[in-house]
C-alpha cells in the first residue's frame, strides 16, 4: 500500500481503496459514536507523536571509551562505563570520581551544544543513553555495581535537568535504558565489558530491570518533554523470554501512566516486532492489547558486516531506498490491522574502508552527501522519526559518526517543516486555511462517490466529516505549536498510525462498524492539510 502522505506516489484512489475490503471483513459491531468531543492535542501530545528528527547524545550517562577517551584512566583495562567508574575509584577515591563523572554529566553537553542543535541542526528530538545504575545506588545493590554505587549518588537528578534544558528550546527526549543488569547483548555499551549475555536468563536481573521501568514510570509523570522510554537497547537476537519481558513492562507502566509511548528493540527482527507491536496497538481492547503506545526501534547500519564490506558505494545508496519495506501492508489501516510504527534509533553516514575501496572513482564527500541524504529522505517518508549516532564525542565533529560534522557538511537533511521561520509557519497556516472549507466539501464528496459507486451499500459517511474534521484540526495543532512556543519551524504529525489508534479509542469509532470511515477521514484530512500548507 502506498503510504498516505507521499504525494509524489499516493493517489486519493490508494488511500479509498486501501478499505474497500472493509465492510465484507470487520466484525458487526454498535455503530456508536464518542460520547464527548475528544480533547486537542496538548503539547506532550505533539512531543510524543510528531515526526522526531535528532540524534542521541551519546557517551553521558554509559560510557564508551572509543567516545568519551578523556574519562578513562589511560591504564583502565577495559572500555565500558563499569571499567571507568572502578578505575577513577580505585585512583582518586570515592568522592573525587563522583565529582569527576557528576562534571561530565553536567557539563560534556552545555547549553552552546543544544543551541547549536535546535538553531542549526534543526532538531526536535534527542535519544539519551543511560543505564540502569543511572537510577541510583539502591538500584546497584547486589549488581557488578555495587561497589562504585556511591559514584551514582546524584546521577538521575542530573539526567533531569538535562531533560527539561532540552525542553526548554523545543527538544523532546528520549530516554533510553541502554544498559540492563547483566547486559541484554553482551556488548561494552551496555555497561560491563563481560562480554556474557545475562539478562535474559536470570530472574533476578529481569525483576531490577523492571523496577527500572516501574520507576521510570512514575518520575516521567512529573517530567516535562519525555517523548518516550526505551526499555533495551539492540537485545541480542532470539532472545529469551523477549516478549514476556515486553509484556511484563507494558502491564506495569500502563497502571502508572497508560499514555506514556514504550519503545521496544527489534532484536534484529523487525518484521516480527512489528507484528507483534501491532497486536498490542489494536483500536479493540482484548488480552493482547496495550494501553501504552507501542514503537518499535530499529538500527540501520551499513558499516559492521562482510556482506556489507562487499558492497560498493552505490549499491549501499540504492539499498538505502528499500529500508523500511517491512512498514509496507503493515502501517496505513489502524482499524483493521493495528497501529504500526517503526523508530530508527540509531543510524550514521560510516561505512566500511572496504566499501570505499570499490567507488570506481566515486569521490567519498560526494557519496558520504549522496547516502546521508538518501537516508534523510527514505526515515522520514517512511517511519516515524531518526537519531542519528552520536552527536558528542571527543573527537569533534566526529567524521562519519558525528552528527555535527554530518549537519554542518550539509549531508544531513531536516525536515522541511523545521527548517520554517516563523513568519513562514504563520503564512503557511493562513493559505491552509483559506483552502480548508473547498477541500473539505471536494474530499467528501468524492469519498461518497466513490464508496457509494464502486460499492453500493449502506454507509456512515457522517463518520469520515468527523474524522476529516478532526484530522485538520489536528494537523493545525501540531503545525503550529512551536510557533506558539516563540520557537522556529512546525512539527507533523509522524507516527501516524498511533496517532489514529489514540482517536479512533477516544471518539468509540474504533469499535463502531463504520469506524473505518472515521479512520480514512481522519488521514484525507491530515494529507489535505499538509498539501495545503505546501510541506
Amino acid at each position: 500500500m502506498k503510504r498516505f502522505l507521499d504525494k509524489a506516489k499516493a493517489t486519493w484512489e490508494d488511500v479509498e481503496s486501501t478499505f474497500s475490503s472493509q465492510p465484507q471483513q470487520i466484525p458487526s459491531y454498535e455503530s456508536t459514536s464518542a460520547t464527548a468531543p475528544p480533547q486537542a492535542p496538548a503539547p506532550a501530545d505533539v512531543i510524543r507523536y510528531r515526526y522526531q528528527h535528532g540524534a542521541n547524545l551519546g557517551s553521558i550517562f554509559i560510557m564508551e571509551r572509543w567516545l568519551t577517551g578523556n574519562m578513562y584512566p589511560h591504564d583502565a583495562p577495559g572500555s565500558s562505563e563499569l571499567t571507568a567508574s572502578k578505575a577513577w575509584v580505585k585512583a582518586e577515591g570515592m568522592q573525587k570520581a563522583r565529582e569527576r563523572f557528576e562534571r561530565h554529566w553536567a557539563e560534556y553537553v552545555n547549553d552552546h551544544d543544544l543551541d547549536y542543535l535546535r538553531d542549526v541542526a534543526k532538531i526536535n528530538a534527542v535519544r539519551l543513553p543511560i543505564g540502569f545504575f543511572t537510577l541510583g545506588p539502591s538500584f546497584c545493590e547486589k549488581t557488578s555495581f555495587e561497589k562504585v554505587a556511591p559514584v551514582y549518588e546524584h546521577a538521575w537528578p542530573a539526567v533531569k535537568s538535562l531533560v527539561e534544558r532540552c525542553h526548554a528550546r523545543g527538544i523532546g527526549v528520549l530516554i533510553d535504558v541502554h544498559g540492563l543488569p547483566g547486559s541484554a547483548n553482551g556488548q561494552d555499551h551496555s555497561g560491563t565489558d563481560s562480554k556474557d549475555v545475562e539478562f535474559w536468563g536470570s530472574k533476578k536481573n529481569r525483576a531490577l530491570a523492571t523496577k527500572c521501568m516501574a520507576f521510570l514510570a512514575h518520575e516521567v509523570r512529573s517530567m516535562r518533554g519525555v517523548l518516550g522510554l526505551q526499555i533495551v537497547n539492540e537485545a541480542t537476537h532470539n532472545a529469551e523470554g523477549m516478549w514476556d519481558l515486553y509484556d511484563d513492562v507494558l502491564s506495569i507502566v500502563s497502571q502508572i501512566d497508560p499514555a506514556l509511548p514504550i519503545y521496544i528493540s527489534d532484536a534484529w527482527d523487525l518484521p516480527s516486532a512489528l507484528g507483534w507491536s501491532m497486536g498490542k496497538n489494536s483500536c479493540r481492547h482484548t488480552h493482547t492489547s496495550s494501553a501504552n503506545p507501542v514503537v518499535v526501534d530499529t538500527h540501520l547500519y551499513w558499516a559492521f558486516t562482510a556482506e556489507d564490506h562487499a558492497k560498493s558505494p552505490q549499491q549501499i545508496a540504492t539499498e538505502v531506498h528499500t529500508k523500511l519495506s517491512e512498514l509496507d501492508n503493515r502501517d496505513g489501516n489502524v482499524f483493521e490491522r493495528g497501529a504500526c510504527a517503526a523508530f530508527i534509533g540509531e543510524y550514521s553516514c560510516a561505512l566500511n574502508p572496504a566499501t570505499h575501496e570499490k567507488s570506481g572513482g566515486y569521490p567519498k564527500e560526494d557519496f558520504i552527501r549522496d547516502f546521508g541524504w538518501a537516508q534523510s529522505e527514505r526515515y522520514q517518508a517512511r517511519s516515524g522519526g531518526c537519531t542519528f549516532w552520536t552527536f558528542k564525542m571527543d573527537w569533534m565533529p566526529g567524521g562519519e559518526w558525528g552528527f555535527k560534522e554530518m549537519v554542518d557538511g550539509g549531508k544531513i537533511k531536516a525536515p522541511l517543516c523545521l527548517q520554517l521561520s516563523k513568519d513562514d509557519v504563520h503564512h503557511r497556516l493562513q493559505n491552509a486555511y483559506a483552502q480548508q472549507v473547498q477541500r473539505r466539501q471536494r474530499t467528501v464528496s468524492k469519498h461518497c462517490q466513490w464508496w457509494d459507486s464502486n460499492h453500493p451499500s449502506y454507509y456512515e459517511h457522517w463518520r469520515f466529516e468527523q474524522g476529516w474534521d478532526l484530522g485538520w484540526a489536528d494537523a493545525v495543532a501540531f503545525f503550529q505549536m512551536r510557533n506558539q512556543a516563540g520557537l522556529a519551524g512546525a512539527d507533523r504529525i509522524g507516527m501516524l498510525d498511533l496517532w489514529v489508534l489514540m482517536r479512533l479509542r477516544e471518539t468509540g469509532n474504533g469499535v463502531a462498524k463504520f469506524g473505518w470511515e472515521f479512520e480514512l477521514g481522519l488521514r484525507q484530512a491530515v494529507r489535505d492539510f499538509y498539501e495545503a500548507a505546501g510541506v
